[in-house]
């Protein structure tokens, strides 16, 4: 989906810009002032996913939350370069054609693991934060199976534009979001239903999912030395608590918070219980404020 079609009442699109930085078009949003953060959604999603969590960190910093190639209103210059390391050192390259150095990198689920690998690569090492991170692999013959259907589906020219068609209706939407455990209000599903329309999103998301390798970045937590905090929630039906718990004991600077009955979409559907966290731990880390107002 091309920034130019971006609705009128997508969240903070006075915001939004082009930047062509090889091999991506990337749509950025550019919001508040202060220490630098980077914010990641997961597959699927987009940067809209932040809309509830970008006014509560803006008045302390500056926050920039890409949409990732193929997905949202970024454009994938290459299909080839949409899996884990491939995305994580084209948004390297884009901080370094923006000259924008994260202090931190927020990630959500798939973006909690860029979020690592970007750490690994960046200089000066940011420090990370993963909401319900996407850690692990899928276990048993899940593990094998499921991607190699996407694999399979993301090569099947007409697959995006089928799947867009029998998936992007607000019941299945409503449905697949009910799924995650989490509770979306009104707008923010009618944002979902809108990408899930666009077989282009469809298509990069696939892709992301074909070619996405987490071995190797697990094998090397062990090494890891950046501060991580990786925020867990009870009612999260896509990564439960035991993934995060389980890459913390793995990283040796990371810790762990759960909180209660909130589902995979924390960020969304419980923005100020995660700024509750997220904002005191930055200020011990990176400096800024370590607390909201909640108007």
């Amino acid at each position: 989906m091309n920034i130019s079609r971006m609705p009128k009442d997508w969240p903070y699109r006075s915001a939004a810009r082009r930047v062509k930085a090889v091999p991506h078009e990337w749509c950025v949003l550019d919001v508040g002032t202060g220490p630098m953060v980077l914010l990641l959604h997961g597959a699927g999603g987009s940067g809209h996913s932040f809309r509830n969590l970008i006014p509560l960190l803006a008045p302390h910093y500056r926050v920039i939350v890409p949409d990732l190639p193929g997905q949202g209103f970024s454009r994938a210059g290459r299909r080839g370069r949409l899996g884990l390391d491939e995305m994580a050192g084209d948004l390297c390259a884009l901080c370094r054609a923006e000259g924008v150095v994260p202090a931190a990198i927020i990630g959500h689920s798939a973006g909690g693991a860029i979020a690592l690998r970007m750490a690994e690569i960046m200089d000066p090492t940011p420090v990370v934060i993963g909401i319900n991170a996407a850690l692990g692999e899928f276990e048993g013959a899940a593990g094998v199976l499921f991607p190699l259907m996407a694999r399979v589906l993301s090569l099947l020219p007409l697959i995006p534009t089928v799947v867009s068609r029998l998936w992007g209706t607000a019941a299945r939407v409503d449905g697949l979001l009910s799924s995650t455990g989490s509770k979306i209000e009104p707008a923010g599903r009618a944002q979902y239903l809108a990408l899930v329309q666009d077989s282009g999103h469809i298509e990069g998301t696939l892709g992301m999912m074909a070619q996405w390798q987490l071995q190797g970045l697990v094998a090397r937590m062990p090494a890891m030395t950046t501060p991580v905090l990786l925020i867990a929630t009870k009612g999260d039906r896509a990564v439960p608590p035991r993934i995060s718990q389980g890459a913390a004991a793995k990283m040796r600077q990371a810790e762990v918070v759960v909180l209660p009955e909130l589902g995979h979409l924390v960020h969304e559907e419980a923005p100020t219980d995660v700024a509750a966290v997220i904002l005191p731990w930055l200020a011990r880390k990176i400096g800024g404020e370590a607390s909201y107002c909640d108007t």
